[in-house]
């Protein structure tokens, strides 16, 4: 049995800037009760400020088990997660060797251990209630490698990979399970990876509205993968049809 005490919300990770904003944003609009999740709290409690009400959680989900916590949490408040928007992430430039082996650990634990842990732990109220929703933020970085951003691009496979898999496995309990494979996004993401004001990224970049609005459109009708932008739908497709080979070399010769 399950308690109809608990009210519905939306946990929305990586909520203090860029992506997870926005979608706090378009979602308060629909009526949601919020659930914001960040390191950040004083840009947790100004967002909560601007939608109107949120409830905050203060995390650090690259910790090992914060995701279980954090849920726990919400339970301990009398909320149950009908939607869960996993966005958290970061990524880095640089040959692999290069880059802080500790930097790069932190990365695969966000990006991958944080969003595995959150999926996991909701899925149990979703399929005793019937209902649910989740969406993975992955990247267009998922359909290929990714020469100097060895970890992120593998990272973001991964993503991809087991969300897709999840869509098919939950779609018979009623629960939605999408993908959002974005490219460049005028967000913070873009400074703390390194190539922040790089030419290229500032011309083909979307606005984090367009990318989030494809995102809960593409979760509303449970679209296993949701690639927003022409370009970008061009760009993942292409991958499929190229010699590896030539996909890497592509991938290689990105000037970020």
């Amino acid at each position: 049995m399950v308690d109809p005490a608990f009210r519905p919300a939306t946990l929305i990770t990586g909520a203090s800037a860029g992506l997870g904003a926005e979608f706090a944003r378009q979602l308060a609009k629909r009526g949601e009760r919020i659930i914001l999740v960040a390191r950040r709290k004083e840009r947790l409690e100004q967002l909560a400020s601007e939608i109107g009400g949120a409830e905050i959680i203060v995390a650090d989900l690259s910790e090992p088990g914060a995701g279980t916590k954090v849920v726990a949490e919400a339970i301990s408040r009398d909320l149950w997660i009908r939607t869960l928007i996993n966005n958290a992430g970061f990524g880095l430039i640089g040959q692999f060797e290069a880059l802080p082996l500790m930097r790069q650990l932190e990365m695969i634990d966000l990006n991958v251990r944080a969003l595995t842990n959150l999926t996991y732990v909701v899925l149990n109220d979703m399929r005793l209630r019937g209902e649910g929703a989740i969406l993975n933020v992955a990247s267009t970085a998922a359909f290929q490698p990714g020469p100097k951003m060895a970890v992120y691009f593998a990272t973001k496979a991964f993503v991809l990979s087991l969300t897709e898999a999840l869509h098919e496995e939950l779609k018979p309990h009623g629960i939605k399970v999408s993908c959002l494979c974005p490219g460049p996004t005028r967000t913070e993401f873009g400074e703390v990876a390194g190539f922040g004001g790089n030419g290229m990224f500032d011309r083909v970049a979307m606005n984090a509205p367009q990318v989030v609005g494809a995102g809960l459109a593409g979760l509303d009708r449970n679209r296993a993968v949701v690639v927003p932008g022409l370009v970008n739908k061009i760009a993942a497709a292409s991958t499929r049809f190229a010699p590896r080979p030539l996909v890497r070399k592509i991938a290689g010769a990105i000037k970020y």
